[in-house]
């Protein structure tokens, strides 16, 4: 089997949660060293402003499955596949932990395939970031000793097998990609019962200037936010530990609305650079 280049020429690099201030020290340095990066939608654009070369390659490969806007994942393997075979350092910048709910399997697998050196760089993911900056340790003594990250996207992701044992588990329970199904989520859990001590917590554009945290009894979620319509990205928290967010949370309220991941459509520039390619559909 032939090896793989001896030199990374792709970095899979998390950005954080949006806080452009919780990226790493290693993301920056690959950042910096890079002719090319391939851009999520969910990185803050302060980023790439502060530490992107001047003469760096932009391209915008955004997903939002809800708008129908995502630009294929074939295509962009096929991007970083070209890039790193050109002899560029090529960085696939990812919101959050490269590893949480992405498609970095596809990528490992497309450079593995073309025998391209590679590098995994981590990154703040959203449930540390939202639950650290929503004052709600996902862990804590007499109110859970673990946690589950889980994804309700759709509804028949997880089985009635699977649900069941969520209904007997004291467990901190962190949904990505959830907001569409808030309600049938909900109603799970409600019909599992054993919520009397749990709490909902859905965290808005976390860690932004925007965050808003909104929390209300399972029981009660129907009544209180059946209607509303969340924020992207939202993150989900339930369990006993949402109880402690009043008492510790310590970040200010918006003094004013706004979307801080802003779509991208043709010829919009992602950062101040100005040749940044538009790859969305």
């Amino acid at each position: 089997m032939k090896k793989l280049n001896t030199t990374p020429k792709v970095y899979l690099v998390g950005a954080g949660p949006g806080d452009p201030d919780l990226i790493t020290v290693k993301a920056v340095k690959a950042i910096a060293s890079a002719d090319v990066i391939l851009c999520d939608r969910l990185v803050s654009p302060e980023i790439i402003d502060r530490y992107a070369n001047k003469n760096t390659e932009i391209i915008y490969v955004g997903k939002e499955c809800s708008k129908n806007a995502s630009t294929p994942q074939t295509h962009i393997n096929t991007l970083i596949v070209e890039y790193a075979l050109q002899g560029k350092t090529v960085v696939r910048l990812k919101g959050g932990d490269i590893s949480f709910f992405s498609n970095v399997l596809d990528e490992l697998k497309a450079l593995k395939e073309h025998h391209i050196a590679y590098e995994i760089i981590p990154g703040i993911t959203a449930a540390s970031g939202a639950a650290a900056y929503a004052g709600i340790p996902l862990t804590a003594r007499g109110y859970a000793t673990s946690v589950r990250f889980l994804t309700y996207y759709k509804k028949e992701i997880l089985s009635d097998t699977y649900w069941k044992e969520l209904g007997t588990s004291d467990d901190t329970f962190v949904f990505y990609m959830s907001k569409g199904n808030l309600n049938s989520l909900v109603e799970k859990f409600v019909a599992l019962g054993k919520t009397e001590d749990k709490k909902i917590a859905i965290i808005e554009q976390a860690t932004t200037p925007y965050q808003k945290v909104y929390t209300s009894s399972l029981e009660d979620f129907q009544q209180n936010f059946g209607n509303k319509d969340f924020v992207s990205p939202s993150l989900v928290v339930i369990g006993k530990v949402v109880n402690l967010h009043e008492e510790f949370s310590w970040l200010e309220s918006p003094i004013q609305e706004g979307i801080y991941f802003k779509s991208v459509t043709n010829g919009t520039l992602v950062s101040n650079h100005q040749n940044i390619l538009e790859y969305a559909v």
